[in-house]
């Protein structure tokens, strides 16, 4: 590796440090039903964001649910101290595509239908509102 490509490898090093943040990877739904989902939360304050997981009927809601609630763990972990009410908020959220399973279902006269089954990665950042 360059020296310079060495620099700035430890730059994003450093930042990731002070970021708090979790990644959900190889969900198999597709990115468009999960971006429905981080939609509805993004830079609301956490516990409201909790609430409105848990009662959404979404089914990607339940993985965003789990996905918070170890980026909150994650900014405890790191600030030493249990995070208070209106002091966290979900900063940036964002979901990316994942691999595209390719399959073929039999079609009538001997054709086949191309069916995609697409996975996403969802990562999440918290933070507080002075800290953005």
């Amino acid at each position: 590796m360059g020296a310079r490509k060495k620099i700035a490898a430890e730059k994003r090093k450093e930042a990731l440090k002070t970021q708090y943040f979790a990644k959900l990877q190889n969900v198999p739904s597709s990115p468009r039903k999960m971006r429905y989902v981080v939609d509805m939360i993004r830079g609301m304050e956490v516990n409201r964001a909790l609430g409105t997981l848990k009662f959404s009927s979404k089914a990607a809601s339940a993985d965003v649910e789990k996905l918070l609630r170890s980026a909150i763990a994650n900014w405890e972990q790191k600030n030493d101290r249990k995070a208070e009410d209106g002091e966290l908020f979900v900063t940036k959220i964002y979901v990316d595509c994942g691999a595209t399973l390719k399959r073929m279902r039999p079609a009538p006269q001997g054709r086949g239908y191309r069916i995609r089954k697409r996975s996403n990665h969802v990562t999440l950042f918290v933070g507080t509102k002075t800290n953005d």
